[in-house]
C-alpha cells in the first residue's frame, strides 16, 4: 500500500514539474521575439505567397516578407499621402512599398540598400506589385500592418 501511495505522490510530483515548465517555456517564448531561422522561414513562405499571387494574378493578399530598397520615389501627397518606395525581395520580384504617412510615421532615414521588413496587403500589377495597409487601421475594418526598418517598427 506504500508503495502504491509513493508511486501516485511521485506521478502527481513528476505533472506538476512538467506543467510548471510547460507554462515556464511558454513564458519564455512570449518574451523572447522568433529567432532568426523563425524569421527566415516567415520570409521564405512570403516571398512563396507573393510569388503565387503574382503568377496567378491575385490582389487582396495579406503578406509578409523582407525586401532591399531598390529606389525611392516621391511622397504621393494627393489624398491620403504615401512614402513610396521599391523593394526587390530575394525570388527576384520587385514590389512597391505604399505606405500611408497620415495614419503610421515616415521611414525617416531610408536609404537605396536598406533592408526593409513588411507585413501588409499585396495588391498584383504587371511590375511586380504593390504591397499596402502596413500601417493601423483605426476603424478596425482591416488587419493592422507594419513596416521594420533599423530595428523600428512603423505602424
Amino acid at each position: 500500500m506504500a508503495n502504491k501511495k509513493n508511486l501516485t505522490i511521485g506521478v502527481v510530483v513528476t505533472l506538476l514539474v512538467a506543467a510548471y515548465l510547460g507554462f515556464d517555456l511558454n513564458q519564455q517564448q512570449l518574451k523572447h521575439p522568433p529567432i532568426e531561422a523563425d524569421q527566415k522561414a516567415l520570409n521564405k513562405n512570403g516571398l512563396q505567397l507573393i510569388q503565387q499571387a503574382y503568377d496567378a494574378k491575385l490582389s487582396n493578399v495579406q503578406v509578409q516578407a523582407t525586401g532591399k530598397v531598390k529606389a525611392i520615389l516621391a511622397d504621393d501627397n494627393e489624398g491620403s499621402r504615401h512614402q513610396k518606395f521599391i523593394l526587390t525581395l530575394d525570388n527576384g520580384l520587385t514590389v512597391l512599398v505604399a505606405h500611408n504617412i497620415d495614419l503610421a510615421p515616415k521611414i525617416i532615414n531610408l536609404h537605396k540598400g536598406d533592408v526593409v521588413e513588411f507585413f501588409g496587403e499585396y495588391e498584383y500589377s504587371s511590375k511586380g506589385g504593390v504591397i499596402h495597409w502596413t500601417h493601423h487601421d483605426p476603424q478596425k475594418r482591416h488587419q493592422d500592418g507594419w513596416l521594420k526598418h533599423n530595428g523600428r517598427t512603423y505602424a
